[in-house]
C-alpha cells in the first residue's frame, strides 16, 4: 500500500474487483504534478491478476501526432482488426497508417476500439492504463472519453492519470479520483524515509508547510545536496547555480519585486526555521518595513501567517541563489542579532557563522560549543556542518588542525566520507601531535572499512591500534573491535593483519574502561579466534544477552551493539540477532550515524531472510541503496543485495548481483566477496535443484571456512546438501560433522536444529528420521523460518523417496505454501514438482520468467544505461528528475541489479521485456 494512499488504493482496488467480476468501469485520477499519479497507475498494474493489461503514456514530443496515444493503447490487439464490421475496420486502419484512405470518421473509430476492447474481454478481462494523459494527442483523448462512456458489457477497465489544471471537458460527468497532498503525518513519515539524517523539527514543519503534502516536493526537499549537506536545517545554504528545475515564472516574479521585498525574501530563504517573529525583527534591524511582504504574498511567492511559507521548497532556494554572497551575510547577520543572546544559541552561532567572511576565533568557539545543541537537535550531520565551519574560520594553526580532526569524525559518524577525508588532509597539515596522528589513522582505517571493504580496512585497523595502544587502551581496544568485526565479514584476508594476530593482540593488550560486557564480549571473540570454538562462544553468548537486555551508553555505545550484532549470528543466536540487529537501526537512524547505519541494515537484511520475510527485506534493501548513493559508498549496499537475492530464486536476477559485486566492489583477491558469491551461488542453485553447480559453487566457498567467517559457514551448510545430493556422501559427512561441533559448542535451538537437518542429509533409516523430526521440532521454536522450511522440504523428500507419499505430501504441502508465502521461488518450485511425484496435483505458482517492464520504465532505463543523468533524462522525457529516480529504482528492483552500470548489459541480454 502506498503511504497515505489508502483511500485511492481502496478505489482502484473495487475498480479492479468490478473487471474481475465481468462488469466496465472507467476512472480518470487526476492531480498536480509530483501527486503520486503514476504511482497509483503503478499500484493498479501490481494487483491486476487474471487479466490482460495494455498500457500507454503521453510524451510531449508525441502530442501532435493524430491518434498516437490511442496505437500505443491498441497497438497489441491489432491483430483482430479483421474481426471487426468493414466501416470501423477501415476507419481505424486508415487512423493507424494500416491503410490509405480519406480522413477517418472519429465516430467510426471510437466504435472500433470498443469493439477491439469488447474482443479481447471476451477471453479475459482487459485492463487498460494511460499515463500522462495529458500529453496524448488531443483525437485520442477525445475518442477514450467517447470509449470510457460506452464501455461494453464485458470486462473492461480503463484507468487515465492526468495532470491538473489540464482536465478536458470531455471528461466532465466521467468517474474521477482527485489525488492531492498527503496528512502531515504521512508528509512526516514520507520525509523521514529520504532524509535519512535526523531533521530540526521546526525545519521539517515548515518543508510540510511549503510542500502542501505533494510527495515529489517532499521526496526531494534540499535539491542537489547530500545528507551531510541537509545537517537537519544547519547545512550550508544552496548557493549553486540554478538547475532547470524551477518554474520560469517564479524566477521573473521574484525579479520583478521592489528591491526591498526582494530582501525581505532573502532572510525569510536563509532562516529555515519559519520563525515569523525572528523575520520581523531581522528585516526591522536591516530598515525594512513590515509592509514590504505584500508584494511577494500578492504573487503567491509567499505567505506570511504564524509560519513563513514559500510556495515551494525550490522558490526558497531560488531566493537564496539569485542573492550575492554580501547581501547573503547581511540577512544572515541580521538574523544573529535577531536572535536573543538567552534564546537559541546554536542557531545564533550558525547565522553567525554565515555572516564572516574571514577567520574569526570568537565564532569558530561559539560554533564548537554549540555542536552538541545542534546534534540535540539535527543529529550527527548538523553537530558536523557545526564543527566544520568552526575549523574552517579558526586562526591559530595547531587549533584548526584539531577542531579539523574532531569535525572529520563527525562528517564521518554522519556518512560524509569524502568531506571527512578532506578535512583529514587539513588537519595533517596542522601540527598535530602523536595523539592526534594515531586518531587520524584511525579515523582513515575506519572510513575505508565504511566506504570501501573489510578487507582493505583491516590491516589499517590493526596498525592503527597497535599505535594507540600506548597512547589510550580504551580506543585502541575499540580499533580491534572493528578489526575483528572486518574480520568477520572479510572471510580470507588476503594481505597484513590475519584474524589470529589481531585476536592476539586483544589477548595480550590492557583492559579496556566499563562496562565490563564490552571487555568480555571483545575477549570471548578473540578466544573463538585463537583457542576455538568452543572456548569462546559461551562466553559470547552470555554478553550478547547483556547488550540485549541493558540499555546502549550514548552514541559509542554504537559501535559496541554493531560488534555485537556481527557475533550473534556467528555463535548462532537467532534471538539476540534479532533483536540487536532491529535495535541498531532504530538507533542509527535516530541518531543520523549513516556510517553505521548500511551496516546495520546489511545485517537486519540477512536477519529477515534467514526468518522469510523477503519482502521486509527488500524494503530495507531499498534503504541501503539510497544511503548508499547518498553518502558515495555501494560497497555494503551491493553486498547487502548478495544475501537477499538468492533466497528469492530467480536466477537472472541473482547472476546479475553477483556479477556486479564481483565486477565493481570487489579488488583482486579479496576474500569477502569471493566467497558470499560462491555462497550465493551455492543457495540458488540448491534451490533450483542444480546440486552439481551447487556443490562446486560450496566446495570454493567453504574452503577457508574458519568460526569468524559467516558466508563461509554458510557455504558449509549449502555443501550438505548439494555432496549428498550429488552423490558425494563422504564430503557430505564430513561438513556435517563441523557443523555439529559448533552445533554443540554454541547449544541453541537454531544450531542444534540445523545441525540436525544437516546429520539427516547424511543418515539412513530411522535415524534419518528421528534427526529430521528433530530438527523440525527444534526450528519451529525459533525464528529462523528459512532453515526450518528447508528441513521440512528435505524431510518430505526423504519421505517420498522411501515410499511413503501421504506423510510426504504433509510435509512437503507445508514447505510449498511457506515458501510460496515467503517469495522463495526456486524452493518453491522445486517443492512443487516434489508433491507433483507423490501424486498431489499443485499448480505452477512461480517460474523464472522474463521481467517486464513498462514502457517508461524501459525508456527510462535505456537512457540511464547510456550514461545521462537523472536531470538530462527528465528532459527528455518531460518528467522531473525525482520522478526518474522512483522508476529507476522500480526498474532496478525488478531486474535485480543495484547500479546504473548494469542497466545496458541486462537490457541487451533479453532479461527484461516491455510490456
Amino acid at each position: 500500500m502506498l503511504l497515505g494512499r489508502q483511500a485511492e488504493c481502496d478505489a482502484l482496488d473495487r475498480l479492479l474487483s468490478a473487471v474481475r467480476v465481468g462488469e466496465s468501469r472507467s476512472l480518470l485520477v487526476h492531480g498536480e504534478a509530483g501527486a503520486g499519479k503514476s504511482a497509483l497507475l503503478e499500484y493498479a498494474r501490481d494487483s491486476v491478476s487474471g487479466a490482460r493489461i495494455a498500457t500507454a503514456a503521453g510524451t510531449v514530443a508525441e502530442r501532435e501526432l493524430t491518434f498516437g496515444g490511442l496505437h500505443q493503447l491498441c497497438a497489441p490487439f491489432l491483430d483482430r482488426l479483421p474481426r471487426l464490421p468493414e466501416p470501423q475496420r477501415d476507419a481505424l486502419g486508415t487512423a493507424f497508417g494500416l491503410s490509405a484512405g480519406a480522413a477517418p470518421d472519429r465516430f467510426l473509430v471510437g466504435l472500433a476500439v470498443l469493439g477491439l476492447f469488447a474482443d479481447v474481454a471476451e477471453k479475459e478481462p482487459l485492463v487498460c492504463l494511460v499515463d500522462d494523459a495529458q500529453w496524448l494527442d488531443r483525437v485520442s483523448l477525445q475518442t477514450l472519453a467517447f470509449v470510457a462512456r460506452r464501455l461494453p458489457a464485458g470486462p473492461v477497465g480503463l484507468i487515465l492519470a492526468m495532470r491538473e489544471p489540464f482536465l478536458p471537458t470531455d471528461w466532465v460527468g466521467l468517474p474521477q479520483l482527485e489525488v492531492g497532498g498527503l496528512s502531515d503525518s504521512d508528509a512526516r513519515a514520507l520525509l523521514g524515509s529520504v532524509t535519512p539524517g535526523r531533521l530540526d523539527e521546526q525545519v521539517r514543519d515548515r518543508i510540510i508547510a511549503e510542500t502542501r503534502g505533494n510527495p515529489l516536493a517532499l521526496l526531494d526537499p534540499f535539491p542537489g545536496s547530500t545528507p551531510a549537506e541537509q545537517a537537519g536545517g544547519f547545512g550550508w545554504p544552496d548557493a549553486r547555480p540554478l538547475v532547470n528545475r524551477i518554474e520560469p515564472d517564479f524566477l521573473q516574479c521574484v525579479e520583478a519585486l521592489p528591491a526591498e521585498t526582494r530582501q525581505l525574501l532573502l532572510i525569510a530563504a536563509a532562516e529555515p526555521t519559519g520563525d515569523v517573529a525572528l523575520l520581523t525583527r531581522a528585516a526591522e534591524l536591516m530598515g525594512i518595513e513590515a509592509a514590504a511582504g505584500t508584494p511577494a504574498e500578492g504573487a503567491g511567492l509567499i505567505t506570511i501567517g504564524t509560519l513563513v511559507r514559500f510556495r515551494h521548497p525550490l522558490v526558497r532556494s531560488a531566493v537564496y541563489r539569485m542573492a550575492t554572497p554580501e547581501n547573503r551575510r547581511n540577512a544572515h547577520r541580521a538574523l544573529a542579532d535577531a536572535i536573543d543572546l538567552h534564546g537559541d544559541r546554536a542557531r545564533r552561532a550558525w547565522h553567525l557563522a554565515n555572516a564572516t567572511a574571514g577567520l574569526d576565533e570568537i565564532v569558530a568557539a561559539e560554533l564548537e560549543h554549540s555542536a552538541d545543541r545542534a546534534q540535540t537537535r539535527g543529529g550527527l550531520a548538523a553537530a558536523a556542518a557545526f564543527l566544520e565551519r568552526a575549523a574552517q574560520l579558526t586562526p591559530d594553526p595547531a587549533r584548526r588542525g584539531t577542531r579539523a580532526l574532531t569535525a572529520a569524525r563527525a562528517k564521518y559518524r554522519a556518512g560524509g566520507y569524502d568531506a571527512a577525508l578532506d578535512l583529514l588532509d587539513a588537519a595533517e597539515l596542522s601540527p598535530l601531535d602523536e595523539r592526534g596522528l594515531a586518531h587520524s589513522n584511525l579515523l582513515r582505517a575506519q572510513i575505508v572499512f565504511a566506504s570501501t571493504s573489510a578487507d582493505a580496512a583491516l590491516p589499517l585497523l590493526y596498525q592503527a591500534g597497535k599505535r594507540l595502544e600506548p597512547l589510550d587502551p580504551g580506543l585502541a581496544r575499540a580499533t580491534y573491535r572493528d578489526a575483528l568485526s572486518a574480520a568477520t565479514m572479510a572471510g580470507r584476508p588476503t594481505s597484513g593483519a590475519q584474524v589470529a594476530d589481531v585476536a592476539l593482540a586483544v589477548l595480550a593488550a590492557p583492559p579496556g574502561p566499563p562496562p565490563e560486557r564490552h571487555e568480555a564480549l571483545l575477549s570471548g571473540v578473540a578466544m573463538v579466534a585463537t583457542k576455538g570454538y568452543s572456548e569462546g562462544v559461551p562466553v559470547v553468548r552470555q554478553t550478547l544477552d547483556a547488550f540485549r537486555v541493558e540499555g546502549i551508553p550514548g552514541e559509542e555505545g554504537l559501535g559496541w551493539l554493531s560488534f555485537a550484532c556481527h557475533m550473534a549470528p556467528l555463535v548462532w543466536d537467532f534471538d539476540n540477532w534479532s533483536a540487536l540487529s532491529a535495535k541498531l537501526v532504530e538507533l542509527a537512524r535516530e541518531t543520523g550515524a549513516l556510517s553505521v547505519l548500511p551496516s546495520a541494515l546489511h545485517m537486519l537484511v540477512a536477519n529477515r531472510a534467514a526468518a522469510g520475510e523477503l519482502a521486509a527485506a527488500e524494503r530495507l534493501l531499498a534503504e541501503a541503496v539510497t544511503i548508499g548513493e547518498a553518502t558515495g559508498s555501494r560497497f555494503l549496499a551491493q553486498y547487502t543485495a548478495l544475501v537477499l537475492e538468492p533466497w528469492k530464486g530467480r536466477e537472472t536476477a541473482t547472476r546479475h548481483v553477483i556479477e556486479a559485486v564481483m565486477r565493481e566492489v570487489a579488488p583482486q583477491g579479496e576474500g569477502e566477496v569471493d566467497i558470499a558469491a560462491q555462497w550465493a551461488s551455492a543457495v540458488l542453485y540448491n534451490g533450483l535443484g542444480r546440486y552439481e553447480e551447487a556443490y562446486g559453487a560450496a566446495e570454493r566457498g567453504s574452503r577457508h571456512a574458519q568460526e569468524l567467517a559467516s558466508p563461509a559457514i554458510g557455504s558449509l551448510i549449502e555443501l550438505v546438501e548439494a555432496a549428498a545430493r550429488s552423490g558425494r556422501p563422504a564430503r557430505a559427512a564430513d561438513a556435517a560433522r563441523r557443523i555439529d561441533e559448533m552445533a554443540q559448542a554454541s547449544g541453541t535451538g537454531w544450531a542444534l536444529g540445523t545441525s540436525a537437518s544437516m546429520r539427516a542429509q547424511v543418515s539412513d533409516g530411522p535415524a534419518a528420521e528421528t534427526l529430521y523430526r528433530e530438527a523440525i521440532e527444534r526450528l519451529e521454536r525459533t525464528g529462523a523460518r528459512m532453515t526450518l522450511a528447508r528441513s521440512r522440504l528435505l524431510y518430505g523428500e526423504w519421505l517420498r523417496r522411501e515410499n511413503r507419499r501421504m506423510d510426504a505430501r504433509e510435509h512437503l504441502g507445508v514447505a510449498y505454501e511457506t515458501f510460496s508465502q515467503m517469495g522463495a521461488e526456486a524452493f518453491t518450485e522445486r517443492a512443487r514438482r516434489e508433491l507433483q511425484a507423490t501424486g498431489e496435483k499443485v499448480g505452477k505458482r512461480t517460474a523464472e520468467v522474463r521481467v517486464t517492464l513498462t514502457t517508461q520504465e524501459v525508456q527510462i532505463a535505456r537512457l540511464a544505461g547510456e550514461g545521462l543523468t537523472n536531470l538530462q533524462i527528465g528532459s527528455q522525457l518531460f518528467i522531473s528528475p525525482r520522478t526518474v529516480e522512483w522508476h529507476l529504482r522500480k526498474v532496478f528492483g525488478k531486474l535485480g541489479i543495484v547500479s546504473r552500470k548494469q542497466l545496458r548489459a541486462t537490457l541487451l541480454d533479453g532479461a527484461a521485456s516491455m510490456s
